[in-house]
């Protein structure tokens, strides 16, 4: 946060400027600097807004007239809920593709499986956004292009839905576009990881001595090599967040959905360096407790791994 501050600070121009206009009148231009502190030398600044945060106070929106941490609650399950359904679309795909891999091990299905990973490690979501746009939402005309419609809305509010269950059918159709985008990437990633832990445990002394007494292939896939295979998985799916976090920016502004990453763009196109820094705060704090459940989830997974005495 005090790299962010101090950095948003350098953006050459003028905060009042952009929110006034190219000429405004001195007398406002003194009294808007006096009412957000922007009058103030640097250094104050920076240890009146550290205060603020140890307070729960991320401080005053210039661009949106509100507190900033209003404005992110506003934004903040939209960007939540399109990077859980990434995570779930990445993982129900990689998972299995990456485990039929490992056990057809340098047949065609492992050369198509490593290809697709690949494809989607080497390709930025945005582009991956443009083409699904250009092929679905324009040619094919099947899927929305733009904005997303969350589940929970009033239907009277969702144009063609009248029930819940129509709010859920049409957010799951705005939905999966950009699902798909921003999910690529981590799919790709957990695939290649999945295939390689997987290739690993089958070879285990274990595995061999299963198939030796007879253990069915099926069975030793499931109960022997697969749970012990995750832990490699779970550390990528953690450390995936922040990918998924920076792809959520540019997924967002792609597809025109109103979330956390618009809400930075703004930020940082009007200079409003509060709005900045509540973000920045944010997809950090989102970061780290990505991390710990990760810590966490190991000793759920494999009972080797163990916290404390007990």
């Amino acid at each position: 946060m005090t790299i962010t501050f101090f950095l948003a600070n350098q953006i050459p121009g003028d905060p009042v400027s952009i929110m006034l206009g190219p000429t405004p009148a001195q007398e406002q231009v003194e009294m808007i600097r006096a009412k957000y502190g922007l009058d103030r030398p640097l250094h104050e600044r920076y240890f009146s807004y550290m205060a603020g945060v140890f307070t729960g106070d991320l401080g005053y929106s210039l661009y949106y007239d509100r507190p900033v941490l209003e404005t992110i609650v506003r934004v903040l399950p939209v960007t939540l809920l399109l990077m859980l359904s990434s995570f779930a679309f990445a993982i129900a795909t990689a998972v299995p593709l990456g485990v039929l891999s490992a056990k057809r091990r340098n047949e065609p299905t492992d050369h198509l499986s490593r290809i697709v990973s690949l494809v989607g490690v080497s390709t930025p979501s945005f582009w991956i956004g443009l083409v699904l746009i250009i092929v679905f939402g324009f040619h094919l005309d099947v899927f929305p292009a733009r904005g997303l419609v969350l589940p929970w809305a009033d239907p009277i509010d969702v144009r063609g839905a009248s029930t819940r269950l129509g709010v859920l059918l049409t957010s799951i159709h705005h939905l999966i576009l950009p699902m798909v985008a921003l999910g690529t990437l981590q799919m790709a990633q957990i695939t290649r990881i999945e295939r390689s832990s997987m290739v690993d445990s089958l070879q285990g002394e274990y595995v061999k001595l299963a198939r030796a007494y007879g253990v069915p292939e099926s069975t030793i896939v499931r109960k022997h090599a697969f749970q012990v295979a995750q832990l490699p998985v779970i550390t990528i799916i953690g450390l995936g967040l922040s990918t998924a976090l920076g792809g959520a920016v540019l997924t967002e502004t792609v597809f025109e959905i109103q979330g956390m990453g618009r809400l930075i763009i703004t930020g940082i196109n009007n200079q409003d360096y509060e709005l900045i820094m509540g973000t920045t705060f944010m997809f950090g704090l989102a970061y780290v407790v990505g991390v710990i459940i990760t810590d966490i989830a190991y000793a759920y997974i494999d009972p080797r791994v163990t916290y404390g005495d007990k």
